[in-house]
């Protein structure tokens, strides 16, 4: 076992949505790699004893798994023992997972128990009916196959970094944890806030048949205090709540304030179940060519975050890192962040709750089009929004970026296209409240809410060369920066949308010692500078002509940190900056009007 290895944190891993008794799996477990595909055959699935040794969440790829092979095993198995506490003996106990890339298989003392496909997204079972008094076996096998067709983000198909593609993450890289459960409970939470009325819309779904029980729901300010209370009978197994909220606080980047929620289910005078949450009285809106956040036109200056670390990939080291991340993100004066393929831990998306930080929520795409490629795609984009829609912070969903896995769009493919237009319907009946950016980045649909431009154009005079026209009330350009791609595809066009400019700059740091032939390949991509000086000239340049796009609604600069050979973070791998965050944000005060802590001015229609 390495000696860095260590035990990852003990957060709690649904903040949305929290009950007070769980059980935290992560930890050493057994591990094996299975090349030859015979682990059933040789009966691991009933409990055999594994070879290795890996430390759960992380992935086998990675130091912090304490096996840190770099190689290709597209099947892997786990398993450990486990007990539970005496007093939840006659509850139901759920076994949830938060990620595992990418089908997985569960056996509970030789019994199998369920399967999951999906790579980024959680999922749940009831063990109970498979229990014993004690020594409790959990087996896992997991196949993660270098399919492009499987939706991946960044993950290389080739399984090692190249390009702008990273080393994988196979298998368990989320927190593992058991929940015991009342039979009859609170099943899920759906929370709009509607801050323009300050109300509050409250959908609870039930893990019970139709009959008449009791909900009672408070909502409670950061001191504690109850502002608001309601109490409803229903008989059926979900419940749509509207709750008044007096003088509701509203959340924003520079004043994020939440409040919380606790759900109690009675039958009769029973208490059945009980469930905290927390919510955020924002509203989000597109009109006149901009994004207006609680009645007050904003800007968006985000940044490219891939959520890597350089010690366990896709999986964070802790929740430390996790909120380091939004931190330094605020640091640099943006006030949003473009998680970018990668459905992100729920843990990094509460810290963008409480700091406050506007996120785009984008899907890990596959690399290789076929029917059943959409279909996997579709399946698991349709629970990541779902699991993800209560966070205030996230402000736009993106389903598809630069057309990846859809590789003929721009060559007019109708079947393509129409797949594009549906992700973005499906995304609206799951939330009719946030915009949908359809394809990030170029070949756009004529239903996209967002009209998203990827542009690398390096210096201001020439950005402002390349959108001379638009500036002078003309057309945007036909095509994008790169490869003469079609910003909008089969007969459709710009309608009027917000454009943004979501990824720029990429400015990369180029050390001294990296030969000058691989220096001539990354400058002709990104543009390259040598000294910290410089980096701050070039981007005070670029933003300086983004600035003078007045028709622009807000951008995103490629990127927070170096990952493995794509070097162009503002901060380094290991999370040390190349220039002085407050350097940054002083640029993004004097052009964009941003406070240093990432908001614009001023209050936000209805603040106190």
């Amino acid at each position: 076992m390495n000696a860095k290895t260590e035990v990852p944190r003990p957060e709690y891993p649904r903040p949305q949505f929290v009950r007070e008794q769980w059980l935290n799996l992560n930890g050493e477990w057994e591990f094996a790699f299975d090349d030859e595909d015979k682990g059933q055959e040789l009966g691991w699935q009933y409990g055999l004893p594994l070879e290795r040794r890996i430390i759960v969440p992380f992935p086998y790829q990675c130091e912090l798994s304490g096996v840190n092979d770099k190689s290709i095993h597209e099947i892997v198995w786990y398993a450990r023992t486990f007990e539970t506490p005496p007093e939840w003996r006659g509850q139901d106990l759920l076994l949830h997972f938060g990620a595992v890339d990418y089908s997985t298989t569960i056996w509970v003392n030789g019994q199998e128990v369920g399967h999951h496909q999906g790579g980024h997204v959680s999922f749940r079972f009831d063990i109970s009916p498979y229990l014993q008094a004690e020594n409790n076996r959990l087996t896992l096998r997991v196949v993660d196959a270098q399919d492009p067709r499987q939706p991946r983000g960044k993950q290389s198909t080739a399984g090692v970094p190249r390009e702008i593609d990273y080393y994988c993450t196979t298998g368990i890289w989320q927190t593992v944890w058991l929940e015991p459960v009342p039979p009859v409970r609170i099943e899920e939470l759906q929370i709009t806030p509607h801050a323009s009325r300050s109300m509050l819309e409250l959908v609870v779904h039930l893990h019970a048949p139709s009959c008449v029980r009791r909900l009672e729901v408070e909502v409670l300010d950061e001191g504690g205090d109850v502002v608001a209370r309601a109490v409803e009978e229903t008989t059926t197994a979900s419940e749509r709540m509207h709750m008044g909220v007096p003088f509701a606080k509203l959340w924003s980047p520079e004043s994020p304030y939440l409040y919380d929620l606790r759900i109690c289910l009675f039958e009769g005078e029973q208490a059945l179940d009980e469930v905290r949450s927390y919510f955020g009285m924002r509203d989000v809106e597109l009109r006149d060519g901009f994004v207006w956040l609680n009645g007050r036109r904003i800007y968006l200056a985000m940044v490219l975050d891939q959520g890597y670390w350089p010690e366990s990939y896709l999986a964070a080291p802790s929740d430390t890192a996790l909120r380091a991340d939004v931190e330094w993100t605020k640091r640099f004066g943006f006030n949003g962040s473009r998680k970018h393929q990668k459905v992100e831990d729920p843990r990094w998306l509460y810290w963008c709750d409480k700091l406050g930080m506007l996120v785009w929520e984008e899907m890990p795409n596959a690399r290789a089009w076929s029917h059943e490629a959409e279909e996997m795609l579709a399946a698991e984009w349709k629970r990541a929004v779902q699991r993800d829609y209560n966070h205030p912070c996230i402000v736009a969903w993106v389903p598809v970026n630069e057309s990846w896995g859809f590789p003929s769009l721009g060559q007019q493919h109708p079947g393509q296209y129409a797949f594009i237009e549906r992700m973005v319907a499906m995304t609206r009946q799951l939330d009719y409240r946030r915009p949908v950016i359809d394809n990030d980045g170029w070949e756009h649909t004529d239903i996209t809410d967002i009209c998203a431009i990827h542009d690398y154009t390096p210096t201001a005079d020439r950005l402002r060369e390349r959108y001379q026209a638009t500036v002078s009330g003309g057309d945007l350009p036909a095509h994008v920066w790169i490869g003469d791609r079609p910003l909008f595809v089969l007969g459709s066009r710009y309608r009027g949308q917000p454009v943004m400019l979501t990824e720029v700059g990429g400015f990369l740091m180029i050390p001294r010692d990296v030969p000058l032939a691989e220096r001539d390949v990354l400058y002709q991509f990104y543009g390259s500078c040598n000294t910290a000086e410089e980096m701050l000239e070039r981007y005070r340049d670029l933003m300086e002509g983004i600035a003078s796009l007045k028709f622009v609604a807000g951008f995103c600069y490629t990127q927070l940190t170096d990952i493995e050979q794509e070097i162009n973070g503002l901060l380094t791998y290991d999370r040390r900056p190349k220039i002085a965050p407050e350097q940054i944000a002083k640029i993004h005060r004097k052009l964009f009007g941003l406070t240093p802590w990432g908001g614009n001015g001023g209050k936000a229609k209805g603040e106190g």
